[in-house]
């Protein structure tokens, strides 16, 4: 963006200087009230100094001739955001240089700091990606590349244009894990800043910061940066709890401080005699953390016992466990609330030991016990590297971690199921199972057998029929717990039901089971609209083969636009096109010199021949491109008609259903001829309604003569008027003989007047055609 020209990102705001002299920036009615800034002392010698800070904090780790491109990207950035101001009047720049300094914190390499400086140049500037290459270098241009929005696009609506802004930056991440850890500083200021947006942008930026951002940092174990975005969240989303939960904290302090040293001052004592270097802190949880449990546990604060742990850090992996020995012979331990994460890291590289004991008054305690790596690796996460890449910390360790997010970029999800893909994966607390074989895979937290199955493989996952936790047999429902050996059991024959989407937890499992269905869904619609073409055919006296009319359908299909012969027989399956019109485009191809006639549907219908409605088929209601239509609940035995639906396929009618009848009449190429081909062990929903005398155990004596047909009564409702009692049943039958027999049955019951079938038309409900059942 030039200078010049007001910015118009949803970032927290920018103006230029001509706006915030001309008194821009105030108050409207639905932005918080900003308090005037006095913007002359925001110079460019205010920020020499602030860089000259910056410069004292990294020169412990930074050579001084990597100095210089800091320098110029300080000086760079500089010229291109001096004139553009944020909302709540600071220059804009002053965001920069934060964002820079939370980066210093972390010890971050000296491209990462310039790429700060420079990483809303390309977005909110003239200046372009190959500019910034050219000046800074490959390395610094791809950062400042993966953070920035896509630009120059029209997207269809928010959720595509968020999807692929998500896709671009973990592409990014992937080629660079840097380009993430600047978005999360440059996130964090923007939250610490946030109270000068308007109120229902702060509301957007808070949750998009709380589903997505906060969940990242925590996927990749920067758990200060966690901490402080979910605080900042809460203090947006519910200040007034945040103010209380401040308060409650505030006030509870002492008497906090004054218990951790009690609790810790014996532990100290024994890893001091036993020459174990150590540092012992009080940790307290932080505000999203307890407002979370309140609400989850419905208890108030003054109720919340386990807000107290103590960290103690020593020097080596074998000083963890020596002070867990320490610890466990001091204060008696909760068994089931001990966790080795040093031998089972976490999945975002999480390293330490985890119990809780009981302390003195009776109260539980949580004691976290780590090495100084582990604790570093643990508050910034993938960020200590570069503290750590000449020593321990390998890359290896980030292919781990950034694993998940080339899954889920390689997956192609829709854009909706891109971004619940990507909020299902991020932010799980981890269960640890092991296959019959002894390999341990790590799944998120509710993880069921279909869930591992997928994980194993597509082909284990598509064929999962059952599961054996521990050597018994367990629904595939169950929710798998840490330390379970789990044996997937499967048969060819299964398939994945859809039914699991709502079982399922991890995103590979949703993604292949939605791939499925899909490209099940495909390949009935090609062999549907086949099906309706040959029957159009037919009734148009053309008795060639599909494979004869070759030629006239690459020529239909290359004149409505299709890349193949199956998207267009799938586009006519799902009811996009009138077959009738197609077919007659068919024949002029074939004879152009012949006259386009065709007998109406309901000529068609009177004089069809058995031969004619070999086409279709109603093969149950498995099939998912036949429905049966709710408003006159067709069953076997009845006549009936088909009406192609646009993109679900066809709904099956009763012949005489007013609703089909009405339709045929306005759109006549879309009805077509069908047959029953059920066996007897199929059955059908249909309503019925008995009306008898007010009497005692009416509904009893009836509902016990329906029993006697071996009939499933799916529902029953009861109302009297005046000295009747009318009962509408929902029963399910195999074939109109087996409701004829159910009726009579019914009529020789005492009190009954009469007995009938009825359906959603009668009892003064209409559906169109085109509900889907």
């Amino acid at each position: 963006m030039s200078s010049d020209i007001k910015n118009t990102h949803a970032k927290t705001g920018q103006q230029t200087s001509a706006e915030v002299k001309a008194g821009a920036v105030q108050s409207s009615g639905n932005e918080s009230s900003i308090p005037a800034v006095d913007v002359s002392r925001y110079d460019k010698a205010y920020y020499e100094n602030q860089f000259a800070d910056i410069l004292k904090d990294i020169s412990g780790y930074i050579r001084p001739a990597d100095l210089n491109l800091l320098r110029e990207a300080f000086e760079y950035s500089y010229a291109r955001h001096h004139d553009q101001y944020r909302k709540s009047g600071l220059p804009y720049f002053d965001h920069l240089i934060e964002v820079v300094k939370i980066l210093a914190q972390q010890q971050m390499d000296v491209q990462t700091l310039a790429a700060a400086f420079l990483h809303d140049v390309i977005e909110d500037t003239n200046i372009s990606y190959e500019q910034v290459r050219h000046k800074f270098g490959s390395e610094v241009a791809d950062l400042v590349d993966g953070v920035t929005k896509i630009g120059g696009f029209h997207f269809s609506s928010l959720e595509i244009s968020q999807a692929e802004n998500y896709r671009k930056m973990l592409l990014s991440l992937i080629k660079d894990i840097r380009v993430i850890i600047i978005k999360l500083a440059d996130r964090l200021h923007n939250m610490r800043t946030i109270e000068s947006l308007p109120r229902k942008k702060q509301e957007r930026i808070a949750i998009e910061t709380r589903d997505v951002y906060a969940p990242l940092a925590h996927r990749f174990g920067m758990a200060r940066i966690r901490w402080e975005l979910e605080d900042l969240v809460l203090k947006t989303l519910d200040p007034e709890a945040y103010n209380e939960l401040s308060r409650l904290i505030s006030e509870n302090r002492q008497a906090r401080e004054n218990y951790i040293e009690t609790v810790a001052r014996p532990i100290r004592n024994k890893l001091t005699e036993f020459n174990v270097q150590h540092q012992i802190t009080g940790r307290p949880k932080h505000f999203y953390s307890i407002y979370n449990k309140m609400k989850k546990r419905g208890k108030p604060f003054q109720e919340i016992y386990d807000l107290l742990a103590i960290r103690i850090i020593v020097e080596h992996k074998e000083d963890c466990y020596n002070a867990l020995g320490i610890v466990h012979s001091t204060y008696k331990p909760v068994n089931e609330r001990f966790k080795d994460y040093i031998a089972v890291p976490k999945i975002n590289g999480y390293r330490s030991i985890h119990t809780t004991v009981i302390g003195p008054d009776g109260k539980m305690v949580e004691i976290q016990i780590r090495s100084r790596e582990m604790h570093q690796i643990a508050e910034e996460g993938i960020a200590a590297h570069w503290l750590y890449k000449e020593n321990r910390m390998e890359m290896n360790q980030f292919d781990k971690q950034i694993g998940w997010i080339r899954q889920l970029i390689d997956r192609q999800s829709e854009p909706g199921d891109f971004v619940e893909d990507l909020k299902i994966d991020l932010f799980r607390d981890e269960v640890f199972v092991f296959t019959p074989k002894g390999d341990l895979l790590q799944l998120p937290a509710g993880s069921t057998p279909i869930d591992l199955a997928f994980a194993v493989h597509s082909e284990v996952g598509t064929h999962c029929i059952g599961a054996k936790v521990n050597g018994k047999v367990v629904p595939l429902h169950s929710e798998l717990q840490s330390g379970v050996q789990v044996e997937i059991i499967t048969s060819e024959q299964q398939t994945p039901s859809i039914h699991w989407l709502e079982i399922v937890k991890t995103s590979k499992a949703r993604n292949y089971i939605r791939r499925y269905f899909r490209n099940t869904e495909l390949e009935q619609s090609i062999a549907l609209g086949k099906d309706l073409l040959i029957q159009e055919l037919r009734h148009q006296g053309i008795r060639q083969s599909l494979a004869s009319l070759h030629e006239e359908l690459v020529r239909l299909m290359e004149d409505l636009k299709y890349e193949s012969l199956d998207m267009m027989f799938s586009g006519i399956g799902r009811g996009i096109h009138s077959v009738q019109g197609l077919v007659q485009k068919i024949a002029g191809f074939i004879d152009p010199e012949k006259k386009e006639q065709t007998p109406s549907f309901f000529k068609r219908l009177i004089h069809r021949s058995p031969r004619e409605t070999e086409g279709i088929t109603v093969d149950g209601m498995d099939n998912m491109m036949i429905h049966f239509a709710g408003c006159c609940n067709p069953i076997p035995g009845d006549a009936i008609i088909g009406y192609v639906t646009r993109g679900t396929g066809i709904n099956i009618h009763r012949s005489d259903c007013i609703n089909i009848i009405e339709a045929a009449k306005k759109e006549p190429d879309r009805a077509v001829q069908v047959s029953w081909s059920v066996d007897d062990t199929k059955t059908f929903h249909v309503q019925i309604r008995v009306v008898g005398t007010d009497r005692k155990n009416f509904l009893s004596d009836v509902t016990q003569k329906i029993s006697t047909t071996d009939t499933n009564i799916a529902s029953a409702a009861m109302k009297t008027t005046g000295n009747e009692n009318v009962i509408d049943f929902i029963i399910q039958v195999r074939n109109n003989k087996h409701l004829a027999m159910i009726l009579d049955r019914i009529r020789k019951v005492p009190g009954v007047i009469h007995a009938q079938r009825v359906d959603m038309i009668s009892i003064g409900k209409t559906r169109s055609p085109e509900t889907k059942e």
